[in-house]
């Protein structure tokens, strides 16, 4: 049941999604990946000094590693929003679990993973099909580059959470997995900001921009769910099955679907809502398999104190 933890992260990336949308229209994409990296250090720090804990780690190595990936990937993934329509670009950065089920596979293969069996691989394709249906992506000639882009953003978010779950199993706590990665983040977006170099604009155009009070509020949202939602995550591939949490990962499309209609007044066709019941159907039957084949999960709180 850990693994439904991720229901949780995929329900607060799915806010923080509608936040960085509104967000985007004021703020380039450095300053809200800087804003969303301090603000989750300053949230983490505060949470470790009211229960306790420490930042020293022995896995520098691990965080630099797993910050650098994951910051690459998550601009990677905002310019291909700007370059592909929303359809294609969420498909194919939903391809992650694919990409998890691949590497676990190979290891398989090798003789490096045991148990592995087809029933969650199968979960995850079908988890796929179901988001292929709600969004029918299609893609043209001069979205090519784009739409590799965006296949290069799952490609490097899943070896992310693979490093997530590496470092959970060297017994490093969620908490200072996400500070180290939020730091990198901020550290980044600070860098893109000053120097011009933004995914969303040429050189020069990038600069910090006037902070009001709904810009505030946004900002605030952004940081405070990602940092929430990066803690639900790591726990839920540090302590679930790894297959049944990349599949879960699928749910948060729903999320954002709803928030479409509610929000934006999107209508869902048909086979939309078919996409819906199938992705929901595949993290039933994952979750249903992992319950049959559930293992002793691994002792450990978020924080602790060291």
């Amino acid at each position: 049941m850990q693994s439904l933890w991720m229901l949780v992260a995929s329900f607060l990336f799915s806010i923080m999604g509608v936040c960085v949308k509104l967000a985007s229209a004021d703020y380039s994409t450095s300053e809200i990946v800087a804003y969303r990296g301090a603000i989750g250090m300053l949230m983490i720090a505060a949470l470790i000094r009211f229960k306790g804990g420490t930042l020293k780690t022995r896995m520098p190595y691990h965080h630099l590693v797993r910050g650098g990936v994951g910051v690459v990937s998550l601009w990677l993934w905002f310019y291909a929003l700007g370059k592909l329509p929303l359809a294609m670009a969420v498909t194919l950065n939903y391809m992650s679990p694919i990409w998890i089920a691949a590497i676990l596979l190979v290891s398989a293969w090798w003789g490096k993973q045991r148990g592995l069996t087809w029933q969650p691989v199968a979960a995850i394709l079908m988890g796929f099909i179901g988001v292929v249906l709600l969004l029918r992506p299609s893609i043209h000639a001069d979205q090519v580059i784009g739409g590799m882009i965006a296949l290069l953003s799952g490609m490097l978010a899943a070896w992310a959470y693979m490093q997530v779950r590496q470092m959970g199993l060297l017994g490093e706590p969620e908490y200072r997995v996400v500070f180290y990665f939020s730091m990198t983040c901020a550290v980044a977006g600070l860098l893109g900001t000053l120097i011009g170099k933004s995914f969303h604009a040429t050189v020069g155009d990038v600069t910090w921009h006037h902070l009001d009070s709904k810009g505030i509020m946004l900002l605030l949202a952004i940081g405070v769910t990602a940092a929430s939602a990066q803690m639900a995550m790591t726990r839920a591939y540090r302590l679930g099955n790894t297959l049944v949490t990349a599949n879960l990962q699928y749910v948060g499309i729903v999320f954002s679907s709803v928030w479409d209609v509610l929000i934006w007044k999107e209508s869902l066709a048909w086979l939309s809502w078919l996409g819906i019941a199938v992705i929901l159907c595949s993290g039933l039957l994952a979750t249903f398999y992992n319950a049959k084949t559930n293992r002793k999960p691994i002792p450990g709180d978020a924080i602790s104190s060291e």
